[in-house]
């Protein structure tokens, strides 16, 4: 699990606009979940050792199977670090039974004010072997072109 996955999109909005959309549960559960899936919290607590539990479920468990069960992936994540309009990082851990998933990523959102709006850079460490470089690649694409429908007008 050395791998580092990365994506960047600038959204059209305010750097403060994008960072309480990344530490507020109810706009998480309206941008986050990549194409074909939806979101709900458990609990959620954004402070620094704060932590949350996000269950992610299939529309169609036939297509892509979950990790920790066939329609879900269940993520336990505790935040590390959130400096307001600059960076959140956070290490999650997915709930599995399969090794391929098991570990700690840390996940790292950037925010860099540019002309026009905000670079939202992701960068995903330590990334477990059982997701794939072009899952994941397309799972933040998916969930960056849901936060900027989510944020820009």
């Amino acid at each position: 699990m050395t791998r580092t996955d990365t994506a960047s999109r600038v959204i059209l909005t305010s750097p403060e606009r994008v960072y309480a959309a990344l530490i507020d549960p109810d706009a998480l559960t309206a941008w986050l979940p990549p194409e074909g899936m939806s979101a709900r919290f458990e609990r959620f607590d954004a402070r620094p050792g704060g932590s949350y539990r996000l269950v992610l479920t299939y529309t169609d468990a036939s297509d892509a199977p979950g990790k920790t069960t066939a329609a879900s992936d269940v993520v336990d994540a505790h935040f590390l670090e959130l400096v307001p309009d600059e960076r959140i990082v956070l290490v999650g851990d997915f709930v599995s039974d399969d090794p391929a998933y098991a570990g700690a990523m840390t996940m790292t959102w950037g925010l860099t004010k540019v002309e026009g709006g905000t670079r939202v850079e992701i960068r995903a460490d330590n990334v477990p072997d059982g997701i794939s470089a072009e899952d994941h690649a397309a799972g933040f694409a998916s969930s960056l072109a849901n936060l900027a429908d989510y944020l820009q007008p």
